[in-house]
């Protein structure tokens, strides 16, 4: 019955207040509106404009479905645009550990948004052997995950300089001797522990938190020592722990499952903002 192609003849009558006009804001014959006007009313089952008034007026039960025709058509154009609109329609997703969402590789990504409207980033935050577990899974389109060793299937790996940290004003460590670490399944957090036993050390964990920023504040605070990428140390109040000192690096890997188009195009980014970090580690 409210067919919006009829609504919108009899909005157009009301608003111009005359067939012709409306006819002409329509791109319509008269008749053509005459006519989508008598199927409204037939549906309706009464006048909804006064024929004989000049200019045409509403009839009061025209008056009473105007305002209601308006938000339907508005609500009518409103999903019309929404449905014809490829903003979003594209899901990409993507993961990586939380010192690689720098202000770099955000405005990587958000600069590929903008220009590419069809895509929507879906950018997880996280453990790389979680992300990993995921990926595999095929729940992740790209990830940058840490590693020990890059997989065969990697698109590119960098080294990531790794090092032993306390606060430049730490004091001497009592035995046992703090840790300030990640959560239960993080890389560092195993790496620290196997090599903590190594040494015979005696030790307990202080401060879990699976934020990078809260951990460098614990060791920067005298909390605890902490195996850490020696590039999120840079700007920091902290040295590195002489007695433990450096450890092997470990890898910095992207994995995608495309090579071309924008997915692919969106790797390569990513890629030139890992690459930028590339001898940028403190020490």
């Amino acid at each position: 019955m409210l067919d919006p192609r009829l609504l919108r003849a009899f909005v157009a009558i009301a608003d111009h207040r005359s067939f012709t006009g409306a006819a002409t804001a329509l791109n319509m014959t008269q008749s053509t509106i005459s006519q989508q006007l008598a199927r409204l009313e037939q549906g309706i089952g009464g006048a909804l404009v006064d024929r004989a008034a000049r200019p045409v007026l509403p009839t009061p039960a025209g008056e009473r479905l105007l305002g209601h025709a308006r938000r339907i058509l508005a609500l009518h154009d409103e999903a019309e645009r929404l449905l014809t609109d490829p903003a979003g329609t594209h899901p990409v997703r993507i993961g990586m550990p939380d010192d690689i969402a720098s202000h770099a590789m955000t405005g990587a990504l958000a600069a590929f948004a903008g220009q590419h409207r069809d895509i929507r980033l879906d950018v997880t935050i996280g453990l790389s052997r979680e992300l990993t577990r995921r990926y595999h899974g095929g729940e992740l389109d790209i990830v940058v995950v840490k590693e020990a060793r890059p997989g065969p299937d990697h698109r590119i790996s960098f080294a990531e300089p790794m090092a032993w940290y306390e606060g430049s004003a730490a004091p001497d460590w009592p035995d046992p001797i703090p840790l300030v670490a990640f959560p239960a399944g993080g890389l560092y957090r195993d790496e620290m522990f196997a090599r903590i036993e190594r040494e015979g050390r005696r030790w307990y964990v202080a401060l879990t938190s699976s934020s990078l920023s809260s951990v460098l504040v614990a060791v920067e605070t005298g909390m605890g020592i902490s195996l850490l990428p020696c590039r999120s140390t840079l700007g920091r109040d902290l040295r590195i722990h002489a007695p433990l000192g450096r450890e092997q690096p470990m890898a910095v890997s992207l994995y995608g499952w495309e090579t071309a188009g924008p997915v692919g195009e969106l790797a390569d980014r990513m890629i030139a903002v890992l690459a930028g970090r590339d001898g940028a580690a403190g020490g």
